[in-house]
């Protein structure tokens, strides 16, 4: 029976990429397993894709009467739909283990790391299976983009031994031309409508039972985005309807190294407290912050006593 290799909800790159690679790494060892994404591809994961000669993985957004495997998340709210604790036989992530579970004993990998091709690039080596170039410079793409070429504070050693040892394999002499053409794609707003822009790199999260949406948007500078606010603004209202206790969009500004908070919550007092901040219209700069999953998320899990 095949297994159908599922990253998240709101497909990034690293999401992509990664399940594209973890199925070349099982076919490589006899299985047969099949990559998907929940979603269409951002225009950073096209630029990627196209870069390397790979066609986009089918869209599927069901797990039901599938054999399944996760990869860059572990949690049912970025998980596909119908999802039961008999589907699951591995999980491969980098992220804080989540809420899915299983009746039986799968093959689960997960390291601290600032990328799921990070954590791959380890397991290929463990089996002893070779990178294909093209994969390669999938797995090196990804891991630039999610450790925002190595200036997240998620960025570890192996994080940029893995992008060494990629390009190599991948045949990539600049990787700064690599990531920053990735941004070009990425920080495209112009046309764009503000409730695609939210959900171009977006999650939701259980905080002690209240929902709380995160999504983040990398700009070169935040004047790509001056004229939108009010928008961006409105389809976080629109968002945040009355199931979610908050909505937050980072428009991280890569060049200045931070982030304008924007916020809709039930509870702003309880957000700025979070990030020692004062919101002004709905807004506010954090100096430093650059990753979601290191600095915004553990603040408000603190701040919800989760």
């Amino acid at each position: 029976m095949s297994v159908y290799v599922f990253g998240h909800k709101s497909p990034d790159t690293d999401s992509v990429t990664a399940a594209i690679a973890f199925a070349e790494l099982m076919k490589a060892k006899g299985e047969d397993y099949i990559p998907v994404m929940q979603g269409k591809l951002n225009p950073e994961t096209e630029t990627v894709l196209k870069r390397f000669g790979f066609a986009a993985p089918e869209i599927m957004t069901d797990a039901a009467g599938k054999k399944v495997a996760l990869v860059d998340h572990s949690d049912l709210a970025q998980a596909p739909d119908n999802l039961t604790s008999n589907d699951v036989v591995a999980i491969v992530d980098h992220h804080k283990i989540g809420d899915v579970t299983t009746n039986q004993p799968i093959y689960f990998f997960n390291q601290p790391v600032g990328c799921t091709c990070t954590v791959l690039k380890v397991m290929y080596d463990l089996e002893g299976v070779a990178v294909a170039p093209k994969v390669a410079g999938l797995m090196l793409s990804a891991i630039l983009s999610d450790t925002v070429n190595f200036k997240s504070p998620t960025c570890t050693p192996a994080d940029k031994k893995a992008v060494a040892e990629l390009a190599a394999i991948a045949g990539v002499t600049n990787t700064d031309e690599i990531f920053m053409e990735m941004l070009k794609a990425k920080s495209a707003v112009a046309g764009v409508p503000a409730m695609d822009l939210l959900h171009r790199d977006y999650k939701d999260f259980d905080m002690k039972g209240k929902k709380v949406g995160v999504g983040q948007l990398e700009l070169a500078t935040l004047d790509q985005v001056a004229d939108m606010r009010d928008a961006l603004l409105n389809a976080m209202k629109d968002q945040k309807g009355g199931e979610r206790h908050s909505v937050l969009l980072m428009l991280t500004d890569v060049v200045k190294e931070g982030t304008d908070l924007m916020v809709v919550s039930d509870d702003p007092a309880m957000i700025e407290a979070a990030f020692g901040g004062k919101l002004a219209n709905n807004s506010m700069w954090i100096d430093g912050m650059m990753s979601r999953k290191k600095q915004t998320i553990p603040n408000l899990q603190k701040a919800f006593g989760c």
